[in-house]
């Protein structure tokens, strides 16, 4: 716990922060893992995502998203390019283990001078729902962050978005509120739920995830113990 610090005039302030500099932007490289890989969105991605993100059966991909569902591949692929070539923002593709497109991801709301980024927009297609590809994926994605520097990483979701909410949950973000009325999209009203881990959480949040995704405990794409009783464990 932080020490108790007060000002001159006995007014209880925050922690000192040491050093700080502005983070750098979030630029993405891909990143390999053990299940998964993520690698920067090209607009060459949208044929190969259509297939694995759009299309009958899929429509409920994108209850909880401000975009979508895509009537078609060309109002897909406008999607695409626009996300891909976003300058205030990242967007990756997932891979699977064998190598298939099927998710997108992003940095959003990117906080350089406070070291504040947000992941959101994620859209996982059936195959890597609930994988440990899934899961290696989010992985990869805050380590990187916290790698940079950031102090702070955020979750948000439609407060009616279960799914999501106990995803962030699992992954070890912490539910820091409901902001009643935040957003209208789509026709209606969105109550949004904020979640987040900061830095001196993640060290341990990363070994317990390394732990989980480790293919001693995933010896055939399946979890021996869940990533809670990892957690629990260490």
């Amino acid at each position: 716990m932080n020490e108790l610090r007060t000002n001159e005039f006995d007014q209880p302030i925050g922690p000192a922060v040491e050093g700080w500099a502005t983070a750098p932007f979030p630029d993405v490289t891909a990143m390999q893992g053990t299940w998964c890989r993520v690698e920067p969105l090209l607009r060459e991605h949208a044929d190969e995502l259509y297939d694995e993100l759009c299309g009958p059966g899929n429509e409920s991909l994108w209850t909880y998203l401000g975009v979508g569902p895509f009537a078609d591949r060309g109002e897909f692929a406008d999607h695409i390019e626009a996300r891909a070539d976003a300058t205030d923002s990242v967007t990756v593709v997932v891979r699977d283990r064998e190598g298939r497109a099927c998710g997108i991801a992003s940095y959003l709301r990117v906080d350089r001078v406070n070291g504040s980024v947000e992941v959101g927009s994620i859209t996982l297609g059936p195959r890597l729902q609930r994988t440990a590809a899934a899961t290696e994926a989010q992985y990869l994605l805050a380590n990187h962050v916290f790698g940079l520097g950031y102090r702070r990483y955020e979750w948000k979701c439609d407060a009616l978005n279960e799914p999501s909410r106990r995803a962030a949950e699992r992954l070890g973000f912490t539910h820091e509120g409901t902001f009643r009325h935040a957003v209208v999209y789509k026709g209606r009203s969105r109550d949004t739920a904020w979640f987040s881990i900061i830095d001196d959480e993640w060290p341990s949040l990363a070994q317990a995830l390394r732990a989980w995704l480790d293919e001693s405990n995933q010896p055939d794409g399946s979890q021996l113990k869940s990533l809670e009783g990892v957690r629990a464990s260490l």
